[in-house]
């Protein structure tokens, strides 16, 4: 309890210091921005010509956004200084808006958001603070409401009210007003999954698996083939029961809390008899040498090293191991060929990333540069913006080859463009500005083995439900909070106990049960089931 009123304190602490911060004036009276400067530079006598056509599809928007010049600040987390950088100069071009960007590391960037929030001099658009945090300030009207802007705002109407409408109730507070901008379709389809050496798989001629007992096979005939070896490796330790749980119908985004679609509640995935179901085939793998015995325990390279040598040649992992893997090995082993595999367990599928993210805090301060900031975000949301923040600006730093990819002629001579490349050179990709990106961009030009595992999931659907976004009170996180780190460690020290032990079975899974519930499991799926009663109320 005392960690949940430390936090409560803070919160407080944080809202004090907005109150006082908002509207403040300078000596000569006049409001000020969240730098202390002047927020608009002087009106401007030119007339200003509507560019709208000249820049593509902005959803509906005018541009330039602005009558007069306007400068706003932007906090970002970056270690590139980003005013003079192509992105900049072109919002300034296109919208009439001067950006000032605050930059600052990783590292860095949540203990200066913490300050700067404290002082109460916020930064016209600046993201990072969780969404509990978020609808405090908000409340207390330091942070724009940003539905009561949403008849000048296109593209977040037509993304978050008319086609998402669940967006607002998700992430939005007790009068459904919502303080942060979400992010549109970011993820890719399949970003992690069960891979295989498909180069030792072809060569013994064991078929790659479509099912869990052709899976156990394949690792039983692996193992007659190399007795020193064992056939699947791990390296995530714990973790490994959350990878898996998709494949049998128990995970979710709030695991171990995950949602049952055939009664519509929310459960505890550790008392589930699935979850006994996996747990009894790890055990079976690992009884028989054919899961790795330092499984709980494995570093990345310990790990790495049996994947990339003849000691495991099954493994869950990021897709980009399979490239990073064969080009690690590939002088010494030019066969070595790391294939995305079928999912095991009886499902057969795998999690599925969600289309709309709102957790990154995007929020815009409450001042006189609201609605020019806003505007900015929903330009930014646009087809228009989304390519400029995410590709570049066609004909001027990148065009379009044969295949319809982006090519960056200035970096021609890089062996790779990555999106931290084009951060550093052009302003692009930075963490809290990118609202909806442009899929032909470099983050989604995938290898040759990225994109099979890609087709291979899509093609098939073999993707788990999305579970529903809740929206939790602040009572509820702080009970959540003061619950899941018990309840998480006893689980993970039963999954492993039943693994490790060959005595381990259906009485002391019975044991188990009875723990869970002294440890508040039912406590904790309550606070999710309340929460899933409002959820429904308000659609």
């Amino acid at each position: 309890m005392s960690k949940r009123l430390l936090s409560m304190t803070l919160v407080l602490v944080l809202v004090g210091s907005l109150l006082a911060g908002c509207g403040a004036k300078n000596a000569g009276g006049k409001e000020t921005n969240s730098s202390g400067g002047a927020t608009n530079a002087p009106p401007s006598n030119a007339v200003v010509e509507d560019s709208t056509n000249e820049y593509g599809d902005t959803g509906g928007l005018k541009l330039p956004l602005v009558d007069k010049p306007t400068k706003l600040t932007w906090m970002v987390v970056s270690e590139t200084p980003l005013n003079d950088k192509l992105v900049a100069k072109e919002i300034e071009k296109r919208t009439g808006i001067t950006v000032d960007f605050q930059h600052y590391s990783s590292a860095t960037f949540q203990d200066k958001l913490r300050l700067i929030v404290a002082s109460g001099k916020l930064p016209d658009i600046f993201h990072g603070l969780k969404r509990d945090e978020l609808k405090k300030i908000g409340q207390q009207k330091a942070v724009v409401a940003i539905n009561d802007y949403v008849d000048m705002l296109p593209n977040f109407k037509r993304l978050y009210v008319d086609e998402n409408p669940w967006v607002i109730n998700s992430y939005g507070d007790e009068n459904n007003n919502i303080y942060t901008w979400p992010v549109y379709n970011m993820n890719r389809d399949v970003n992690h999954g069960m891979m295989y050496r498909k180069d030792i798989f072809d060569k013994h001629g064991i078929p790659e698996w479509t099912n869990t007992e052709e899976f156990y096979q394949a690792l039983k005939k692996l193992k007659e083939i190399y007795p020193d070896s064992y056939p699947m490796a791990s390296k995530t330790k714990e973790t490994i029961f959350k990878d898996l749980s998709y494949g049998w119908g128990i995970g979710g985004a709030s695991y171990p809390a995950i949602y049952s679609e055939s009664d519509k509640t929310w459960k505890f995935a550790g008392v589930q008899p699935e979850h006994k179901e996996m747990l009894d085939f790890l055990k079976k793998l690992y009884n028989e040498g054919l899961l790795d015995q330092e499984f709980l325990t494995d570093t990345t390279d310990s790990w790495t090293a049996k994947m990339t040598t003849d000691k495991s040649f099954v493994t869950w992992d990021w897709i980009g191991r399979l490239d990073l893997f064969y080009n690690q090995v590939s002088s010494q082993n030019p066969e070595y060929d790391l294939r995305y595999a079928n999912p095991i367990g009886p499902t057969g599928n795998i999690r599925t990333l969600p289309l709309i993210n709102a957790d990154f805090g995007i929020t815009v301060a409450n001042n006189e540069n609201k609605e020019a900031a806003l505007k900015l975000l929903d330009y930014l949301t646009s087809p228009s913006g989304s390519e400029l923040i995410t590709l570049g600006v066609e004909g001027v730093n990148f065009n379009f080859d044969e295949n319809g990819k982006p090519v960056y002629p200035e970096l021609a001579d890089l062996p790779n463009i990555e999106i931290k490349v084009l951060e550093e050179h052009y302003g692009m990709w930075i963490e809290g500005m990118y609202l909806n990106p442009d899929r032909r961009s470099v983050y989604y030009n995938y290898t040759e083995k990225e994109q099979e595992a890609q087709d291979k999931m899509v093609s098939a659907n073999k993707f788990e439900p999305l579970d529903p976004v809740l929206n939790l009170t602040e009572d509820e996180i702080a009970l959540i909070a003061e619950l899941q780190t018990s309840i998480e460690k006893s689980l993970n020290e039963f999954n492993s106990k039943y693994i490790l032990n060959k005595n381990y079975g259906d009485k002391e899974w019975a044991e188990w049960l009875v723990t869970a519930e002294k440890n508040g499991a039912s406590k904790y799926t309550e606070v999710f089931n309340q929460a899933q009663k409002r959820y429904e109320a308000n659609k």
